[in-house]
């Protein structure tokens, strides 16, 4: 059978072929009436619109590249999700992407992206080097970056507040009365790192305070048990530390708990960020800083589509707050005496 075309739905249907054509458009102004006959004849005839036809005709695709490092962490499959679904319910269709922090791997990443001529970018986890900063603007393409900042007047980003929230660890585990606080690290090339760390050791120093101890996990679950081995299996071992985020908090306390014999808060407090769906499992039960992901995305998807709409439109960068989810994995501040 030949494939019915929007012709014969028109004819059917007893309408125009622009009326056929702006029922199949997202946004595009048609009444129910008008939608109803459309779509009962589509359905009638087995017709479906023509998108990658429809996308030279308006030289827009539609379509969002949305480019991620890794999908270890938790954080970032219900973040991909929840764009995904929130960029979809405005009309767009999303290519998954992987890439690596090295600018080769993401240089390719982008190169498929062009190719595919897509609307807009965001990139989460993923720094984005200069070189291809040029290419997307010198292409006409915005580019949001999630869950990540840089110094770049051609990018909006949207982050948590990694400073605030660093240091809202840092002021609960002092109240707390820990005396030798240690940090893990994610990987140093990255903004929610640097603004973690940041932020945490600020509030120490405030509080005439140093960190006892610093190792790196790199935001990888394996170097972060080593990490946490060499750490503390010492004579003196820290009695708490901030994880730079919870994929790697629940690292260091399976070493603590299942390899060191070491008790968790008895003898030290643990601390995260992000707060991921395994951080309120009885296993777990991590105090942890809250990344509103919802707040995230919906930021992220309007501050895009704001950009593609109308390319004027000013670079923002988003900072959202990060509130302090206190659960069983540290020592609790003493209350006053009474």
């Amino acid at each position: 059978m030949a494939r019915a075309t929007s012709l014969d739905v028109a004819e059917r249907a007893g309408v125009s072929r622009s009326a056929v054509s702006r029922v199949f458009t997202p946004g595009a102004s048609v009444s129910k009436d008008t939608a109803a006959k459309v779509r009962r004849a589509a359905a009638a005839l087995g017709y479906r619109p023509n998108v990658l036809a429809r996308s030279l005709n308006t030289g827009q695709s539609r379509i969002i590249g949305l480019v991620v490092a890794y999908l270890e962490n938790q954080f970032y499959p219900e973040a991909v999700e929840r764009l995904s679904k929130a960029l979809q319910s405005r009309g767009y269709h999303v290519l998954v992407f992987m890439a690596s922090n090295d600018s080769e791997s993401t240089q390719g990443v982008i190169d498929e992206l062009l190719d595919y001529q897509v609307d807009g970018i965001i990139a989460a986890s993923v720094g984005l080097g200069n070189d291809l900063t040029r290419r997307c603007t010198d292409a006409g393409i915005p580019v949001m970056l999630f869950n990540r900042r840089q110094d770049d007047p051609h990018f909006s980003s949207v982050t948590s507040d990694n400073v605030g929230g660093g240091r809202q660890l840092a002021e609960f585990l002092i109240a707390g009365e820990h005396h030798r606080i240690g940090h893990i690290a994610g990987w140093a090339g990255a903004s929610t790192q640097v603004d973690r760390e940041a932020g945490f050791v600020g509030a120490l120093h405030a509080a005439g305070m140093a960190l006892a101890v610093r190792g790196a996990g790199e935001f990888n679950f394996a170097r972060t048990q080593v990490a946490a081995r060499v750490m503390f299996d010492v004579d003196a071992p820290p009695d708490a530390v901030f994880v730079a985020n919870d994929h790697m908090a629940f690292a260091v306390m399976d070493v603590l708990r299942f390899e060191l014999g070491i008790e968790v808060p008895g003898d030290v407090s643990v601390v995260g960020f992000d707060d991921v769906q395994l951080s309120g499992w009885p296993t777990y039960d991590l105090t942890t800083v809250r990344q509103r992901a919802n707040a995230m995305v919906a930021q992220t998807v309007d501050l895009l589509l704001a950009r593609i709409e109308a390319p004027q439109t000013l670079i923002t960068h988003a900072c959202i707050d990060a509130p302090l989810i206190i659960r069983g994995s540290a020592r609790l501040p003493k209350g006053p005496k009474t």
